[in-house]
């Protein structure tokens, strides 16, 4: 199963799941909430990958009022349910595929919760040079997301993938934190780190673009 049809398939998961996302992912809130404070102060244009019902947007326009953020998400029915939020006349919203969507470009920030733990490493390693190339200068790109604790169980789940998916609606490939970094570092990102949350196979990965 190519690319494509692993994201259409996430597509039909998620657009299935939506009258029970809230009330799985408000558990998350803390970890979302955690992702907007560390944006930098003077961040205005933000990209929000994979935003989902916008549930991480709460806290970040508490925080910042007047951003202006563009989400893009392969579920119209996520992203549905987010164009009735009272926040939603600051959104611009983009329905489709992150490796087929235009990004756009001067952003101050790109960020994701929970929806990116779906790639392998080379197609991360492509998409995070796109998210890179649509970054500003000085720019910073935050991840939190579900993470494998060993390589161990990166591999088994990298098998499922690559043996198994017809069998599975659905299938998390989360990469250990050192291999987030490395990928992160080879596209071009400098001052990249990781910090623990509120759950304990989640991590908060933040990398700026140089000057």
């Amino acid at each position: 199963m190519n690319l494509f049809e692993r994201n259409q398939k996430q597509r039909n998961f998620f657009n299935e799941k939506i009258d029970s996302y809230d009330q799985v992912h408000e558990t998350y809130m803390e970890t979302k909430k955690t992702l907007a404070e560390s944006l930098d102060k003077n961040t205005s244009k933000i990209l929000d990958l994979g935003a989902g019902t916008g549930l991480e947007l709460i806290h970040l326009f508490e925080l910042y009022p007047n951003a202006s953020v563009t989400v893009i998400d392969i579920s119209e029915n996520m992203l549905n349910e987010l164009s009735k939020r009272n926040f939603s006349k600051n959104v611009t919203i983009i329905c489709g595929d992150f490796f087929e969507s235009n990004f756009g470009n001067d952003y101050d920030a790109v960020i994701s919760t929970s929806a990116l733990h779906h790639f392998k490493p080379e197609e991360k390693l492509i998409l995070y040079k796109k998210i890179f190339d649509c970054l500003k200068s000085n720019g910073l790109f935050i991840n939190c997301d579900k993470i494998s604790l060993s390589q161990e169980e990166q591999n088994n789940s990298m098998y499922e993938l690559e043996n198994n998916i017809d069998n599975y609606k659905h299938i998390d490939t989360p990469l250990t934190v050192e291999n987030e970094i490395n990928i992160l570092k080879q596209v071009g990102f400098i001052d990249v780190s990781s910090s623990k949350v509120d759950k304990s196979d989640y991590s908060l990965i933040k990398a700026r673009k140089g000057n």
